[in-house]
Order: structure tokens, then C-alpha cells, then sequence
């Protein structure tokens, strides 16, 4: 698994002509090693692969990537990195341009003095998720679903956005989780009009829409999902908003298939609450793909130009967000086939009315 990946990076490298890649984005170090420590750097070339940590991630190291040579650093890694470099002979050496700051840069050059950094970007290798990634997706969407359907059984009026909030977390690290995927989205009432309304301190009111917009993280792989419930009978009009919803995010599920330019599913779901009359009320993308990072390619969006291919990891979420009176978001997690895509998400779409 890890051979194949360090085969299409080679691909890469001989593309951009270079004779080596420094790694040090978190998800990109993963996918390339293994390893899943919080530091450290890769040094990739055609004849030797190092992976430059402290003290702390030695031994994690050695069981996570036993592929790579690992080379434990002082105070300096930059130091460590200049010897490797320079040990290994690597005149021209990518650096992942959408991830390394000014000032990192800045020690890069600095520490590899006359050998030439050139930008590149790693993303595209991840975009289509192998056998395993896809076990491990799918193992985060069922904490998710699983904890979703415990949490509901607790929401009533009189509880906090918080409380649903910390009671979905602690249900997912019961079932196996690291950690939520984001920051968990809890937005009721009126507070359903904002997108990414972070879960508040707001009593949850009888008549409340509900949107939960949350994840698990397993073995680094994440998962994405939303519902929107109400707390007690739906109004005519939250079945009208959820109803148009529904469609939206079905149509936008049933138009995800490899070949087909993310925009094109974005504009099929978008053109169904264009109909119905709430288009400016939809501002965002339909969605995004999910990995080992929770946005990642390719996007389905109006500015979405990557064409989907099997294997792919996208999340399907319209939503309409009404100021001064809620909002509704419903969102799977698919992946995308020859012809069609598989939802990986469980949990029922059907308006859930709690109490």
C-alpha cells in the first residue's frame, strides 16, 4: 500500500523533474509513511526514504513506517535536514507549496542553501482513496451514525446545543473514535441560519429545527455527516424548507458518477432549490471530498472543475439557511462508482420530529 503510494510520488517527482520531495504536511506524512505522530519530516528520493522526528515519536515511528529509515533530530531539525540532504545528493527537492508558510520556506532555504526548492502539490495523489481508506472511512461513518442515533433519544427541550454536542463527542470515542472530525455543529432555531453555527450555550425551544453537522475520526480517516431534526411537530413551512432540502441533496446523490465535473453535480441539486425559489439562500458548495482531511478534493462547487473517478470520497449537502428563521442541511457521505455512487451514510434522511 505504502510502496504504491511512494510509486506514484516517484511519477511526480520525475514530472516536475526533481530528485526529491520534502513532506511536511500532517495528512501527506500519513499517506506516505504511516506514521501518525504530530511531528516530524519526510525526505523522499528514488533511492532512500527518511523520516526526520524527536525523541518522543522514535519508536512509534519504526512500527508505524517501517519502510523509511528513521533519523532522530536535536533541537534543530532543519540542521538534521540540511546533513540528509546533502548526504543523499538531492540537487532539486519539491516542497508542498499549498501547506509550507513564508517562514517556513524561509528556513528551508536557508538550511538547503545552494540545492533548489521548487512548489508542488501532493493532494492529487490522495484524491482517490484505496481499499483500505475506504474500510476506514466507512468504519468512521458508522461511529457517526451509531452516536447520531443514541443522541437522539436525548434531545428534548430544556437541553443546551452544548449538551448535544459533548454527549455525540463522548458517544463516538465510546465506539472507537479519536476525536470528532471539526468542531460539532449544533444550530437550532434561528441559529439553523447560520452554516457553521458552532455548538452554544442556547436552550434548545419546543419547535426548534435542529441542524447536527458532526464527525469521527478512526486510524486518521475522517467522516461527515448532517441532519436536521425538530424538537416536537414540524410547522407546514419546515416540511416545505426540509421537503425542498431532501430533493436538493437526493438529486445531488443521484448525479455523483466518475466522469462528471464537480460543478455539474453541484449545479443539478442547486438548480432544484433555484426552482423552488430559495436560491440565494444556498451560499455554499454542495460539497467536498473526505480523508484523511475533513476538506479536501475534489470540490462540488460552482468553481469545481476536477472530474470525478471511482474511488472517490465526497460529501452531498445542500442546505437553505433563512436569517431571523432557520435553516436545514442534509448531508452523506458517498463514494463515487462507474455508475453512480455507494452512501456510506446510514442514518435516515426522513424529517425526524423528536417528542
Amino acid at each position: 500500500m505504502i510502496q504504491q503510494r511512494l510509486v506514484n510520488l516517484y511519477e511526480l517527482m520525475t514530472t516536475h523533474c526533481l530528485d526529491g520531495i520534502v513532506v511536511t504536511k500532517p495528512e501527506s506524512r500519513q499517506y506516505f509513511s504511516g506514521f501518525a505522530g504530530s511531528s516530524g519530516m519526510l525526505v523522499i528520493s528514488r533511492q532512500s526514504q527518511r523520516l526526520l522526528t524527536d525523541f518522543r515519536y522514535i519508536e512509534q515511528a519504526k512500527q508505524q513506517a517501517p519502510l523509511y529509515q528513521i533519523v532522530r533530530h536535536g533541537a534543530a531539525i532543519y540542521d538534521t535536514l540540511a546533513e540528509t540532504v546533502k548526504e543523499l545528493g538531492l540537487a532539486r527537492i519539491g516542497f508542498e507549496s499549498d501547506f509550507v508558510t513564508w517562514e517556513v520556506y524561509q528556513k528551508l532555504s536557508d538550511c538547503l542553501g545552494e540545492t533548489e526548492l521548487s512548489p508542488v502539490k501532493l493532494d492529487g495523489l490522495r484524491i482517490v482513496k484505496d481499499h483500505r481508506e475506504l474500510a476506514l472511512l466507512t468504519k468512521a461513518v458508522e461511529i457517526a451514525d451509531s452516536a447520531f442515533n443514541q443522541v437522539l433519544k436525548m434531545i428534548r427541550p430544556g437541553i443546551t446545543e452544548l449538551d448535544i454536542a459533548l454527549e455525540l463527542e463522548y458517544e463516538m470515542r465510546k465506539l472507537g473514535a479519536e476525536k470528532p472530525a471539526f468542531d460539532t455543529i449544533v444550530a437550532s432555531g434561528i441559529r439553523g441560519a447560520l452554516p457553521h453555527g458552532l455548538a452554544s450555550s442556547k436552550v434548545i425551544e419546543a419547535g426548534d429545527f435542529i441542524t447536527i453537522d458532526f464527525g469521527a475520526v478512526f486510524q486518521g480517516y475522517h467522516s461527515d455527516m448532517t441532519r436536521t431534526v425538530v424538537a416536537g411537530k414540524a410547522t407546514d413551512k419546515q416540511r416545505e424548507v426540509y421537503n425542498i432540502v431532501l430533493a436538493a441533496q437526493l438529486a445531488g446523490v443521484k448525479a455523483v458518477k466518475a466522469g462528471k465535473i464537480g460543478r455539474e453535480v453541484d449545479q443539478i441539486a442547486r438548480q432544484v432549490i433555484a426552482d423552488a425559489g430559495y436560491s440565494e439562500y444556498f451560499g455554499h458548495g454542495l460539497g467536498h471530498g473526505v480523508g484523511l482531511f475533513i476538506h479536501e478534493e475534489p470540490r462540488l462547487s460552482p468553481s469545481g472543475d476536477v472530474k470525478l473517478a471511482e474511488g472517490m470520497v465526497v460529501s452531498v449537502e445542500p442546505g437553505i439557511y433563512l436569517p431571523g428563521w432557520g435553516g436545514v442541511r442534509i448531508e452523506d457521505l458517498v463514494v463515487v462508482s462507474a455508475d453512480g455512487c455507494t452512501i456510506l451514510t446510514a442514518s435516515s434522511k426522513d424529517l425526524i420530529e423528536l417528542g
